[in-house]
């Protein structure tokens, strides 16, 4: 996984409340488990209409806002199903951050486990990021996450909190296989007393 340590980039504004991952990523698309290529149809019904031409009116089909790699949202955003396509979507598309007054509580850990960064922050606060999202593309936004500080393109910084252990994973970029493998050395020692002590035990060949 990717370490998440800062990041400074245009960010779009997603005005809505209770977004779900089916309209973050449709259930039709769920056939792979390949975690790149879903970005193209992230916010799929949103983002295209029924001819399959994309929706000039949605946010992320305007030229200023297709490399934006934070969206600043509404309440409840990632309800819904548990699937963890909709992070797989989000950072095939680029999003690297998602602020929102509040989140679904498996998309926010899903996120952690994907390499993306939810940040939770009041709604009015989420109101005043959106207007600067809605500057254009000078109007860039700051996330240091060692310092948990978004800087907002006026220089003006927010606190906001996050878990420490889920910090701690972010900035060295572990998912739960990097958790593991830092234990290799103790594994191995493991594995040896235990092949030492069972040897009547067949091996992983069978013999």
């Amino acid at each position: 996984m990717t370490p998440f340590t800062t990041l400074t980039a245009m960010a779009a504004p997603l005005n809505l409340n209770n977004v779900d991952t089916d309209k973050i990523i449709p259930a039709r698309f769920l056939k792979t488990i390949r975690r790149s290529g879903l970005g193209v149809h992230l916010f799929d019904s949103l983002r295209y209409l029924a001819d399959g031409s994309e929706n000039p009116d949605f946010v992320l089909n305007q030229a200023k806002y297709r490399k934006a790699e934070i969206l600043i949202t509404g309440e409840n955003f990632g309800c819904g199903s548990s699937r963890e396509h909709a992070p797989w979507a989000l950072l095939d598309f680029g999003i690297g951050c998602v602020i929102a007054p509040s989140f679904a509580d498996i998309f926010h850990e899903n996120c952690f486990k994907n390499g993306i960064l939810p940040i939770t922050l009041p709604a009015e606060v989420c109101a005043e990021l959106m207007a600067d999202a809605a500057l254009g593309q000078n109007a860039r936004i700051s996330i240091d996450l060692a310092a948990q500080m978004v800087t907002r393109p006026d220089g003006r910084r927010i606190p906001f909190e996050v878990d420490a252990f889920r910090k701690k994973c972010l900035l060295n970029g572990l998912d739960e296989i990097g958790l593991t493998l830092e234990h290799a050395g103790a594994i191995e020692i493991f594995e040896q007393r235990r092949a030492a002590a069972e040897s009547w035990q067949p091996t992983i060949d069978g013999v």
